[in-house]
């Protein structure tokens, strides 16, 4: 099931609930692989683009499968309690 944030300790970097509460929604468009991907950390916008990129695994899955380089898909439009989003900001410099 999920749980509230923050139920468990920060990681390293002081963030909390990374992996196994749901999956995170992410800008990038669905691609089977990583060939041609931006090396940059900005946003994949080729390739499926009606379906898009699902991180940190959820409470749905076996923990092996819990970590940031999970690599999944859903339509844009799917709706269950094991996917979710993070709101992010960018900090200034």
């Amino acid at each position: 099931k999920t749980v509230e944030v923050g139920s468990f300790p920060a990681n390293a970097f002081g963030l909390h609930d990374m992996h196994g509460n749901v999956f995170e929604w992410v800008e990038d468009c669905w691609n089977k692989n990583y060939d041609g991907a931006p090396t940059d950390g900005s946003t994949r916008t080729t390739g499926e683009c009606s379906s898009r990129v699902l991180r940190g695994g959820s409470w749905y899955n076996v923990p092996q499968d819990l970590c940031s380089a999970i690599h999944n898909w859903s339509t844009s439009d799917d709706r269950v309690d094991y996917i979710g989003f993070r709101l992010a900001r960018t900090l200034p410099h």
